[in-house]
């Protein structure tokens, strides 16, 4: 081939390379259209629930969370098993991994703490669990609660409304950072409305042993009735047996971790004045934007609140946490049959504090001063403060470590039976 022949060679093929290469960018091959975009990076949300599902508020919340979550990701899937002990928490995180699973949570602490010695062997799958006093992180380990204690607050002040007694009661599960910080939250809402109407009201706590016990707890729900003369009742307990008990004694019942009436059917707003919905989704949004996103370095200690919010597939954006009752929040949220019995002063003090905590420019746990009933759990580098000791002052905001980790005392006036 002669050298004219030879640079007619060179500049067809020339031409070639750049007519396919302007075909890609173009998306004019045979075919085509507009280049294809990335398929979105696949995540499997695994939950481990310590409990049964069904007619629990705590993993009954965790599981509506992960539906939740799967239904606004389209690729995203949830993946569960119910009654995990600590015992089944790396064999059945193992097992799901082995599926897919790239997100492996544990929804109570005693069970999830296992998953932290799962992190460095799986460096590209986040473990979680939720915090119950103990607060350690990894890389890949995250730890989180929503504050619960900011719609818990909103509840006292409801609660210290419809009280004509003047006796409130908790049927609680047992003594540890989680239970005794939420009931701090209670009283302090309970104090603050008892002031504002100008009467004292009482609040007694009775423990039941654990987290779900029916049997104890409908007992220890008919004892603070009969013996206390309590007519507003609360729990820190998982079963429905303290609303049944409010149900027969014609008292109010305060629900805690979902809206049990909107959600489970469960009673009615006769008898349920008010719940706090938390919604687990907020916090589960978080780590699925992080882990679809590919941060290597997610944030690892989620405490969220008010303030923070998720949009939800119809739309709906909603904060963490929220007072709700029969699907309706905020001030509607109360029972129709109790808003009249509730003081207008309680009603504007309810929707100016959620209002302010929803915005981020109040904190029952700032505003007050945390003083020591002298009762709690000994920590074991915590002792229980001094009865009359004051732990924290109005006016300074606990870290979030301390309230997550070291909150291991009763406020002083509440009455602890044991």
């Amino acid at each position: 081939m002669d050298r004219a022949g030879r640079w007619r060679v060179r500049v067809t093929v020339r031409v070639v390379i750049l007519a396919l290469a302007l075909a890609v960018l173009l998306g004019s091959l045979p075919g085509g259209g507009a280049p294809a975009a990335a398929a979105p990076r696949p995540a499997v949300l695994a939950i481990l629930h310590f409990s049964v599902i069904k007619g629990t508020t705590w993993s009954g919340a965790h599981h509506r969370a992960g539906q939740r979550i799967a239904q606004k990701y389209p690729n995203v899937r949830y993946v569960y098993r119910e009654e995990v002990g600590p015992d089944l928490t790396v064999p059945y995180a193992e097992e799901l991994i082995r599926q897919g699973a790239t997100i492996v949570v544990g929804n109570a602490e005693f069970m999830g703490l296992p998953l932290k010695d799962l992190a460095d062997r799986y460096p590209n799958v986040y473990f979680g669990s939720v915090v119950a006093s103990d607060v350690t992180t990894k890389r890949n380990f995250i730890r989180f609660f929503p504050r619960q204690y900011q719609a818990l607050y909103l509840e006292g002040l409801i609660a210290a409304a419809l009280t004509r007694t003047g006796n409130v009661g908790i049927v609680s599960a047992f003594p540890n950072v989680q239970v005794l910080r939420r009931t701090a939250a209670f009283y302090l809402g309970v104090q603050e409305g008892a002031r504002t109407l100008g009467r004292r009201v009482n609040v007694y706590v009775k423990y039941v042993g654990d987290w779900y016990k029916p049997t104890e707890e409908r007992e220890v729900a008919t004892t603070l009735v009969r013996q206390y003369r309590v007519d507003v009742i609360t729990q820190q307990t998982d079963s429905g047996s303290p609303l049944d008990v409010a149900q027969e004694r014609k008292i109010w019942f305060v629900g805690k971790d979902m809206d049990v009436v909107g959600f489970y059917g469960w009673s009615s707003t006769d008898t349920v004045a008010v719940s706090f919905d938390t919604r687990w989704e907020v916090l589960y949004d978080r780590m699925v934007r992080d882990w679809l996103a590919g941060n290597q370095s997610p944030r690892t200690l989620l405490y969220l609140g008010m303030r923070d919010t998720m949009t939800l597939a119809d739309g709906t954006v909603e904060p963490t946490v929220d007072i709700m009752n029969n699907k309706r929040v905020g001030v509607d949220a109360i029972s129709p049959k109790a808003r009249p019995l509730i003081a207008a002063s309680i009603l504007r003090l309810v929707a100016q504090r959620r209002d302010q905590m929803m915005k981020g420019q109040w904190d029952p746990f700032q505003a007050h001063a945390f003083v020591s009933n002298g009762t709690g759990l000994a920590l074991k580098d915590t002792p229980i403060p001094a009865k009359g000791t004051v732990v924290k002052k109005a006016g300074e905001m606990p870290s979030d470590e301390w309230l997550l980790g070291k909150f291991n005392f009763d406020l002083d006036g509440m009455t602890i039976l044991r």
